[in-house]
């Protein structure tokens, strides 16, 4: 039932306190205010017994009759003698209203009694005598709402004024809290993709300036390792295959025996290879832009290359494959180190396919190879890690699918190794739609 989001958390906790606050203030207010509206009813039926009392004793008998008439229809008040078979309803019994009997103890007497109803009959009943020696009671009736309490229109809307500006107010801190963290997040986000982000704004608060601070210098310095690392792989890669070619250009003229020259060109190829997929990994996305890419285009051209290598795939491409924002380098580069691994260590029946589910685009290569333990998989997409088993007969430097995974998460997606259920290998590459 809890908010997932910083932003409706920190609101809720502030609506929560604002509320318990009001009520806390209301029920605050009403218990002090019970006390002197008490008093001012008890006075308000203390009055009008007392008026009662002189004008009957100060009238004329003949006179009295239309004297109660006239209190009956303009003030609302009645009087009827008591009797001894009188079903009386008494007031609740809370706080204000045994306030109230106490005030009218003290005012009218200890045998004055107050009643919501009497034989049925609703309102705010008052008993008095007219004298401490008369043994006849009467009941003064006046209007049930003397006797309600209830809070003033004015404080219910000033109340309410202020919980909604309390609320505002409270959504104001929410999001001044919340907004500088959620860029933060996204700027990280960025940063595990192998990008730079935009530098954070260093507003707001201390801590929060603090925070954007650090992650700015993060940010830079990881950038900066980057290229210096990018620097000094192409520079190594240079420097190593100029020797590299001079070494080659010597076999071929030096080296009499075919089977031993031969093996050097091999020795000296697979080198440049590893050179090659080096500065792949450490080149990833640098310098590439994304651009809107014709995917079925892409795929066509990548088969069709690896048949003119001598390495025919099975293609399943759907025609009118949309156009995706994307890397096309990099995701080249990606396909071609899965469709390479497969041909190294998958046997001779390679698949290509591309599907599109909702949100996701699904690349997929598959082999009939002997597969990879499913303990192993988050390993081996670590760079420089292979299996000691039948997919791994080959050389290489295990760098193959860290690059793969690299390219997947710099577009924010994955890479999945899943075991097919005829036996092999399909390794799928899964790309937002949206990036």
């Amino acid at each position: 039932m809890m908010p997932r989001t910083l932003l409706a958390r920190t609101f809720l906790l502030l609506a929560i306190l604002v509320l318990l606050t009001t009520v806390a203030w209301l029920s605050l207010f009403r218990f002090i205010d019970a006390e002197p509206r008490a008093r001012e009813t008890a006075q308000l039926a203390t009055s009008a017994v007392n008026l009662i009392r002189a004008a009957l004793f100060a009238a004329a008998p003949e006179k009295r009759l239309a004297l109660l008439n006239d209190l009956s229809t303009r003030e609302g008040m009645r009087l009827l003698p008591a009797e001894t078979e009188d079903r009386v309803e008494p007031m609740p019994d809370n706080r204000f209203m045994n306030l109230i009997r106490q005030e009218l103890a003290l005012r009218l007497g200890p045998q004055t009694r107050i009643a919501a109803e009497v034989d049925g009959i609703p309102g705010f009943w008052v008993s008095f005598r007219f004298s401490e020696q008369d043994d006849d009671e009467y009941w003064l009736i006046l209007p049930r709402e003397r006797a309600k309490r209830s809070i003033a229109n004015q404080w219910l809307s000033w109340g309410l004024l202020a919980l909604a500006l309390a609320l505002a107010v409270a959504w104001f801190i929410a999001t001044r809290i919340s907004r500088p963290l959620k860029a933060l997040a996204s700027s990280a986000a960025t940063v595990g993709r192998g990008q730079m982000p935009e530098p954070l704004p260093e507003t707001g608060a201390d801590e929060l300036r603090s925070l954007a601070g650090a992650f700015n210098r993060m940010a830079a310095d990881l950038q900066r390792n980057e290229r210096d690392r990018s620097e000094v792989l192409a520079g190594i890669s240079h420097d190593l295959r100029t020797p590299l070619t001079r070494l080659r250009l010597e076999a071929e003229m030096s080296v009499a025996d075919e089977g031993a020259r031969a093996a050097v060109v091999a020795d000296i190829e697979q080198m440049e290879a590893i050179i090659s997929q080096f500065m792949d990994y450490a080149r990833a996305d640098q310098g590439e832009a994304a651009i809107n890419t014709d995917l079925g285009a892409l795929l066509s051209s990548l088969a069709e290359r690896q048949h003119c290598l001598g390495h025919p795939l099975q293609a399943d491409i759907p025609e009118h494959l949309p156009e995706i924002h994307l890397r096309p380098k990099a995701l080249t580069r990606a396909l071609t180190n899965l469709i390479d691994n497969a041909w190294k260590y998958g046997g001779t029946e390679i698949t290509l396919r591309a599907s599109i589910q909702p949100g996701w685009l699904h690349l997929e290569i598959g082999d009939n190879g002997p597969g990879i333990p499913e303990g192993e998989i988050e390993r081996l997409k670590r760079p420089f890690t292979r299996l000691e088993n039948a997919r791994t007969n080959a050389t290489g430097t295990g760098l193959g699918l860290a690059i793969v995974e690299r390219v997947a998460r710099t577009h924010g997606g994955q890479l999945e190794l899943l075991a097919k259920s005829n036996g092999g290998l399909l390794a799928r590459l899964s790309l937002p739609l949206s990036s």
